[in-house]
């Protein structure tokens, strides 16, 4: 399926009003990239400290449309939508999905976590090594939902979850996965041992693939949008997003997590960890901090005696 991808220069002081406008027109994705990188250079990856804003001074942004979308059309609506932008510096052109799968596809190959956890494209053989009778088996199409295993914030989680179920600490439990994505580790969870797992995320394309995901492994997930989450408590949370965003979620995580129970954090650069350890100092005990590459994983156990709020 094709796409039309509309490419825009844009200052950090502008990037809320342009990704207002594009959502508002019917975006089906927008990313963003530092303005200064070569063509060749790969796609930087920012983000700051906690509750500092994650952008460049200047920017390239960019967003998908269905393909059938009229260009002019498109422009027309934005310029309506917010007349105080330059949209006379938007480009279009066509791209293939099958540019994208192609990508992803070339970069996705059998991945292991640990001791048991495997992470397999959907159409890809079983290495030989994964194929022992423990080996627990996550196939996995991302689709555009992040999670795939290779970024270091996954692989420190998916790391995380097969040393639970090597010290028994995972098998029959409930688990939640907190800004679920692909479903990456609400699935290596089950497949692990954990009897059941919820998955939350704000994107209904990460509802979506979650759910196409869960069907292709023969597992079941309850997944939701945080306004239809049934709030509990689970023995095991696992939240993989924004240093900025478990500052902000630091009371619902905490809310989350059983008295006892086992939580770990990552979307974290190497150097936010400190506010954060002292951010969810009064819930939980026993943190550490892991690190692979630029990123770290926070994890910890849920006090008694803390009440949250």
């Amino acid at each position: 399926m094709p796409y039309l991808q509309l490419t825009l220069p844009c200052t950090e002081a502008q990037q809320p009003r342009v990704e207002r406008a594009l959502d508002d027109v019917g975006a089906l994705a927008v990313t963003l990239q530092d303005a200064h990188l070569d063509a060749a250079d790969e796609q930087a990856i920012f983000e700051p400290g906690v509750g500092e804003i994650p952008l460049w001074d200047e920017m390239t942004l960019t967003a998908l449309f269905p393909d059938e979308t009229d260009a002019l059309v498109l422009l027309a609506a934005l310029d309506a939508f917010d007349p105080g932008l330059d949209w006379s510096r938007a480009r279009f052109e066509k791209v293939e999905d099958q540019d994208w799968e192609r990508a992803w596809l070339d970069m996705f190959q059998p991945m292991r976590f640990g001791e048991r956890c495997w992470i397999v494209p959907w159409d890809h053989p079983l290495p030989e090594d994964a194929q022992a009778p423990d080996a627990a088996i996550v196939r996995l199409d991302p689709g555009l939902a992040f999670g795939s295993g290779t970024h270091p914030t996954t692989a420190l989680c998916l790391r995380w979850l097969d040393s639970l179920a090597a010290a028994g600490e995972l098998q029959g439990k409930a688990v939640l996965d907190f800004g679920c994505g692909s479903g990456i580790l609400a699935l290596a969870a089950l497949k692990l041992g954990a009897a059941r797992a919820v998955g939350v995320d704000n994107d209904p394309q990460a509802i979506t693939a979650t759910t196409d995901n869960a069907q292709r492994n023969g597992v079941t997930i309850d997944v939701f949008l945080p306004a239809e989450e049934p709030v509990a408590t689970y023995p095991v949370v696992v939240a993989n997003i924004l240093a900025s965003a478990l500052d902000a979620l630091a009371e619902a995580l905490a809310t989350r997590t059983a008295a006892g129970g086992r939580i770990a954090m990552s979307g974290i650069l190497a150097g936010q960890e400190d506010e954060l350890l002292l951010r969810f100092a009064p819930w939980f005990d026993a943190l550490q901090v892991a690190r692979e590459e630029d990123w770290v994983r926070i994890d910890g156990v849920r006090n008694a005696h803390a009440v949250a709020g």
